[in-house]
């Protein structure tokens, strides 16, 4: 659906191809828009652009869905021909070299390279908002409900040893 032929990048003019992504990503929860360049550097294609939008998370402390705005760059490079032939050998990926092989594939999934990019983006605490107070079963200030199956750790005694 959202593919980018390696030929049609190279038939055009300025070996540039654009594309506008306005769709959902139901996989993630995700309502994305993005305006991406796919241009051909001779053995490699780069893409680039812009990605923004909302996704469905919920919350870490309080488990309420919200939405959380998107609003990133892309630029990603891909390998026409396969990469593991050339550096058969080991080497050394220095800052800005990441390229994706692929493989001998004769087109790009937009739709997967933007699945993958949302997903990088989001963040490793997922917080609805700063002044989230958690659930109630998480504070501190609440009684805390006592789980029966674990009733069996408070018989457990310690003993201190000596040295």
């Amino acid at each position: 659906m959202y593919k980018i032929s390696v030929q049609d990048i190279e038939d055009e003019k300025d070996k540039t191809v654009h594309i506008d992504f306005d769709d959902e990503i139901p996989e993630i929860k995700a309502k994305i828009k993005a305006s991406i360049d796919a241009s051909s550097l001779g053995e490699f294609i780069e893409v680039k652009g812009n990605v923004n939008g909302t996704i469905k998370l919920t919350c870490d402390l309080c488990l309420k869905e919200f939405d959380y705005k998107l609003d990133f760059p892309i630029d990603e490079v891909f390998a026409k021909t396969a990469l593991y032939d050339e550096y058969g050998q080991e080497t050394e990926i220095k800052d800005g070299q990441f390229v994706t092989d692929l493989n001998g594939a004769d087109e790009i999934d937009i739709y997967d390279l933007l699945y993958q990019s949302v997903i990088l983006q989001l963040p490793n605490k997922k917080v609805c908002g700063i002044n989230c107070k958690g659930a109630k079963f998480m504070r501190d200030d609440e009684k805390f409900v006592q789980d029966d199956r674990m009733a069996i750790f408070k018989t457990i005694h310690i003993e201190k040893g000596t040295k």
